[in-house]
């Protein structure tokens, strides 16, 4: 019988100066030669759509990129709809990349990396630094690959997501402002609902559900929108359609599948949190 051969791991570079992609890729080669490099981009729009063309497992990205900037594409790319066949499920999330990012020296960034958020190359690419990133990302793979919890200091969706809302403050130069306010749809009525009084919002094809202890409501904005427009410190997304008031959770179980449930404070709903996810309630 013969073994199939492991698929090698496939890699998505991004960033807007020719000379740097070239010097990056050459880094790449020397530390992790069985990484296919399946595209390029110039700026991160570009970037996004070779993360939905090509599915890989790494993507690079250059933070300061003009037009759409890294951690505006890390953000898109974290919101990808799974591809429509094939692929394993993770109860409707998508397969997030593992995602690196290139800056000049940057305290702020550095800092925030350090504490293991995400993964950062400074330019130029030194090979020791590019040789360490490549050692923890090749562990976080293979755990993926085994079905295993990801290592401690692994990036987790809603950990990613809190870091981009940071570094996109930064680059942007100013503090991020977030909605204060929800106008929505109770019953023939237009509402508005005070954000802090949202208990969760819960979305389907059209609609996200807005619930608070008196109201339910709906809006046509999708949750891929409102995790950039809500203070991630007070709204966790817990799955690919449901974000929820951290004040209003009351308590997370696990169900006889071993499935993570949250419930919520005054209301009887209970919130499935999908695997991306679990990580924001370690020891559960």
């Amino acid at each position: 019988m013969t073994l199939q051969a492991e698929a090698a791991p496939r890699a998505v570079l991004a960033d807007d100066e020719r000379l740097m992609r070239e010097q990056l890729r050459a880094r790449l080669a020397e530390a992790w030669p069985e990484l296919d490099i399946v595209g390029e981009a110039k700026n991160g729009a570009e970037a996004v759509e070779l993360v939905r063309e090509h599915r890989p497992d790494v993507v690079f990205l250059d933070i300061r990129m003009p037009g759409l900037t890294g951690v505006e594409a890390a953000r898109q790319i974290v919101q990808l709809p799974p591809p429509e066949t094939g692929g394993p499920e993770d109860d409707g999330d998508p397969l997030v990349p593992e995602i690196v990012f290139i800056t000049a020296y940057d305290q702020y960034a550095v800092e925030a990396f350090e504490q293991g958020a995400a993964d950062y190359v400074l330019k130029p690419a030194e090979r020791e630094r590019l040789q360490l990133t490549v050692a923890r990302i090749k562990k976080r793979l293979a755990a993926r690959a085994a079905g295993q919890e990801p290592p401690a200091e692994a990036t987790t969706t809603a950990t990613l997501q809190q870091l981009l809302h940071q570094l996109g403050a930064r680059v942007r130069g100013q503090a991020p402002q977030y909605l204060q306010w929800i106008q929505a749809n109770v019953g023939q009525n237009i509402q508005m609902i005070a954000v802090d009084e949202v208990l969760f919002f819960i979305s389907d094809e059209k609609y996200t559900r807005v619930q608070t202890p008196q109201v339910e409501a709906l809006i046509r904005k999708p949750i891929k929108e409102l995790v950039d427009e809500l203070d991630p410190a007070k709204f966790w997304q817990i799955h690919r359609s449901t974000l929820v008031n951290v004040n209003a959770i009351a308590g997370v179980a696990r169900d006889f599948r071993g499935r993570q449930i949250v419930s919520v404070k005054g209301h009887p709903e209970k919130l499935e949190v999908s695997r991306s996810y679990t990580g924001l309630f370690k020891g559960m």
